[in-house]
């Protein structure tokens, strides 16, 4: 029996930054997983792969403005146009997987392919591809074995016309309608890259609205643009029988029987904990199979740690990736950082959508007293340039510290935006920090200089009032900003 320091399983972003920070710290580190590639579902078939095929599908619609549909559709269909997606996204993969292993590799880990299961707490045992078993004994363990799309047994799957989130990414054709049940991320997402490329599609849920967790000005926002777009957007559904049918997928709904050529399936993802055998060790589980977790990501095993999709929300790769660090550095007994609570979260639609801290909901709830600023994409130059005429970006500001609590952005590079307002919030800054920033021009980072002066005026700063602003002082009488001038 091979005896390590920390035994790591699961190879996606969590597992591997686990098993990297671990090696730094001199510990002897194994990394089993059981795919024939490493990187798990952010690698192999979720985050890069979507995002990949999100940004091929962003560049079909670069020469029109945003929310119109462009002439593209037709000639990519002509041409397979998925067909070559789905290479230059498998070259992606391959370039990505190899600097994986290259890092593994640098630090020292040691990669073992098979399945693991527990035979005690101590010791895993590995099936091997080959059908050989190994046991395998480790001072401390990080489960990071992610998540995989939810699968009813009453929806016929097919890989063909009845998808998931996985099998969707490897569809070669275009259809020319689309049915997306769930207004989640995931659904938003491939929505609005199906959409792009010219099919009509179509969004059923049983929630009033999509990405309900957002503000409510931003998922509208965002919900507008969708339907400028072209998508169909059916809420408050129930959702009955799906059938296939004569080569189309039909779906039972409240009042009526939607018929498509395709039906994606993208309502929830499900833990992948079978054949751990946490049950019979007796790892403390969550309600739908997700594994609680302490601060510091243990189990009720102290010894034994669970990182990423396992423990659920907010199950992206960044936080997966944080929380393998926190959980590597802590078994080590290492002094980690703190992590901050201002985690920056995104949606990888189009456009995309970004966010940081409370939202107005949140806000309401806690009777915070606040402002709002808002800055516009159709307010600098660079949104006129690439014809984002709806983007949005949103400061909210406690009112008497005037501390940042929120930063929301529905538009495009919303994902490398919202960094911006994170850091100051990390740093406890106020809102007088950005406004009084220069920022390049022409850029979209000027709109949070927009909306901290609208956020500035409303607090009467006085400061703020009377020192121009080199980025707006040449828009002088330009008061189009919700009521708020723009400019000192």
């Amino acid at each position: 029996m091979r005896h390590y320091d920390l035994l790591v399983v699961g190879s996606g972003p969590a597992g591997q930054r686990a098993a990297i920070q671990a090696a730094k710290h001199g510990k002897t580190v194994g990394l089993i997983e059981r795919k024939p590639h490493i990187g798990g579902a952010g690698l192999q078939t979720g985050t890069i792969p979507s995002k990949s095929l999100r940004e091929i599908a962003y560049s079909c619609t670069i020469g029109a403005s945003h929310g119109m549909r462009n002439s593209y559709p037709d000639i990519t269909r002509q041409h397979n146009f998925l067909s070559e997606s789905i290479r230059k996204k498998d070259i992606i993969i391959d370039k990505q997987e190899s600097v994986f292993l290259n890092q593994l590799m640098r630090n020292g880990v040691t990669l073992i392919p098979g399945e693991a299961s527990f035979l005690d707490e101590h010791t895993l045992q590995v099936l091997s591809p080959n059908g050989q078993t190994v046991s395998l004994h480790a001072d401390h363990l990080i489960l990071a074995t992610g998540s995989r799309p939810r699968r009813p047994e009453d929806v016929p799957f097919d890989k063909k016309r009845v998808l998931d989130s996985t099998s969707i990414l490897h569809m070669e054709r275009l259809p020319q309608t689309l049915t997306i049940l769930g207004g989640g991320v995931i659904a938003c997402e491939f929505a609005t890259i199906y959409a792009s490329l010219g099919v009509e599609v179509t969004v059923v849920d049983s929630h009033v609205k999509v990405l309900s967790f957002l503000c409510e000005d931003i998922s509208e926002n965002l919900s507008d643009c969708m339907r400028n777009m072209g998508i169909k957007m059916l809420m408050e559904q129930n959702i009955g029988k799906i059938t296939r049918l004569d080569g189309k997928v039909a779906v039972e709904l409240n009042e009526q029987t939607l018929e498509s050529d395709c039906l994606l399936y993208a309502l929830g993802r499900v833990p992948n904990t079978e054949g751990l055998k946490l049950e019979t060790l007796g790892i403390d589980m969550q309600p739908r199979g997700w594994v609680r977790v302490n601060e510091h990501f243990q189990t009720n095993f102290s010894h034994i740690y669970a990182v990423g999709d396992l423990v659920g929300s907010p199950a992206l790769a960044a936080t997966g990736m944080e929380q393998g660090r926190i959980a590597a550095m802590h078994a080590c007994d290492a002094k980690a950082n703190i992590t901050t609570n201002h985690l920056p979260m995104a949606v990888y639609t189009i456009p995309e959508v970004a966010w940081v801290g409370k939202t107005t909901a949140e806000l309401d709830a806690a009777q915070v007293n606040y402002v709002v600023g808002h800055g516009l994409y159709r307010e600098t130059a660079r949104g006129q340039i690439i014809g984002d005429a709806n983007g949005l970006l949103k400061l909210l500001v406690e009112k008497e510290s005037k501390k940042i609590l929120g930063v929301h952005i529905v538009g495009e590079l919303a994902s490398e935006l919202v960094h911006i307002g994170q850091m100051v919030m990390n740093l406890d800054g106020t809102v007088d920090a950005l406004a009084m920033h220069v920022f390049n021009y022409p850029t979209l980072a000027e709109c949070y200089k927009i909306a901290a002066l609208d956020c500035c005026n409303q607090l009467n700063d006085s400061l703020m009032l009377h020192t121009p602003s080199p980025s707006t002082q040449a828009r002088e009488g330009d008061d189009d900003n919700n009521g708020q001038s723009i400019h000192d």
